[in-house]
C-alpha cells in the first residue's frame, strides 16, 4: 500500500478551504487527493492526472466515494494546460505536484524501477512511450550514457559504468536490472560496493529520470501551473533529489522576484522523525509552497 508523503504538512500548507478546487498533478493511489477533497467539501472539485494506468486504478478505488467531485484523468502532467482546457476545470485554488514514484510502481517487478528486484529493465512511468530504460542502456553512446549517470545520479564513477555497459552490450543486449546491477557490480571498485549506500542506487535513478524525461517535465508544468493559479491560489511541489528541488526552488524565488508569489518558507518542509520511522522514503522528500500574488 502506498503512504503519502508528507500529507499533513501538505495539506494545511494548501490552506484548503469547503467549496475549493484542486489539481492534483500526479495523483498516484489518490492519498493526497483524498485529503483534499476531504477538506474542500461538501462542493469541491479535485482534477486527477497520472500517466500511469495502474495508479489510475488504485486512485479510481480510493476516490470512488467522491463520485462526480473527483475527475481522473490519464495524462502526462506536462500537458495539464491541454486537460484544464479539455476539462473547463476552474477556478483552480490549490495545486500539488508529488514527483515521487509510488510504492505501486517500485515494489512492482515488471516495471523495472528496483534493483532489488530482477524483471524486464523498463521504468516507464507511462508504459505506451516507446523509450524504455533498456533502449537507453543498448543504444545511448559511452558518452552519453556518461553524462546521464553523473548529471542525474551525481554518480561519480560514471565513465566506469558508462564504459562497462558498452562493453557488456558487445556480448549481450543488457534487458533485465539484475544483468544492469551485474555490469556495475564489475565496473566500481569494492569498496564501492560495500558503501552503506547500494551501489546501484544512483544508476537507477539516473536511467530513471532520462527514461521519463523528469527534469523536463518539471520545467514545463511549473509556469502553467502557476498561471493557471487564482489569485491568492498555491501551489505545492514534493521534490525528492536535489535536481528537482533546484528547479523548483529558482521557479519560486523568480516569481517572487516579479511580485507574482509570496514563499510559505526559506527552507523546505521536511518529513518529522515519526514519519520517517513508518515511511522511510519520506526521509529525503522536501516540500516547498509558493502563493500566487492576489
Amino acid at each position: 500500500m502506498h503512504v503519502p508523503v508528507l500529507l499533513n504538512e501538505t495539506i494545511d500548507g494548501l490552506k484548503l478551504q469547503p467549496n475549493e478546487n484542486v489539481v492534483d498533478c500526479t495523483l498516484g493511489a489518490g492519498g493526497h487527493a483524498a485529503a483534499a477533497l476531504a477538506r474542500t467539501a461538501p462542493d469541491g472539485k479535485l482534477l486527477g492526472l497520472d500517466v500511469d494506468e495502474a495508479a489510475l486504478e488504485a486512485a479510481r478505488s480510493t476516490l470512488g466515494a467522491y463520485g462526480s467531485r473527483a475527475m481522473l484523468v490519464r495524462e502526462n502532467y506536462r500537458n495539464v494546460e491541454r486537460v484544464l482546457h479539455t476539462q473547463s476545470f476552474g477556478p483552480i485554488h490549490a495545486a500539488l505536484l508529488d514527483l515521487g514514484f509510488s510504492s505501486l510502481e517500485i515494489d512492482d517487478p515488471t516495471r523495472g524501477f528496483s534493483f532489488r528486484f530482477d524483471g524486464p529493465l523498463d521504468m516507464r512511468f507511462d508504459r505506451t512511450q516507446d523509450e524504455t530504460a533498456a533502449s537507453i542502456v543498448n543504444s545511448w553512446n559511452a558518452d552519453d550514457l556518461s553524462r546521464i549517470l553523473w548529471e542525474y545520479g551525481q554518480e561519480k564513477f560514471a565513465r566506469k559504468i558508462a564504459d562497462g555497459i558498452v562493453k557488456s552490450r558487445r556480448e549481450e543486449r543488457i534487458l533485465t536490472t539484475k544483468q544492469l546491477v551485474d555490469v556495475i557490480a564489475h565496473s566500481v571498485p569494492g569498496f564501492y560496493r560495500r558503501s552503506k549506500l547500494p551501489f546501484p542506487t544512483r544508476t537507477f535513478q539516473a536511467l530513471r529520470i532520462a527514461t521519463n524525461d523528469e527534469l523536463g517535465n518539471v520545467r514545463s508544468v511549473l509556469p502553467v501551473l502557476f498561471d493557471a493559479l487564482a489569485p491568492g491560489g498555491r501551489l505545492a511541489v514534493i521534490s525528492f533529489h536535489s535536481l528537482e528541488d533546484r528547479i523548483v526552488k529558482r521557479f519560486f524565488l523568480e516569481k517572487a522576484a516579479e511580485g507574482r508569489a509570496s514563499i510559505v518558507s526559506k527552507r523546505p518542509i521536511t518529513a518529522t522523525d515519526e514519519e520517517i520511522k513508518r515511511n522511510s522514503r519520506s526521509r529525503s522528500a522536501k516540500l516547498r509552497i509558493a502563493v500566487k500574488t492576489p
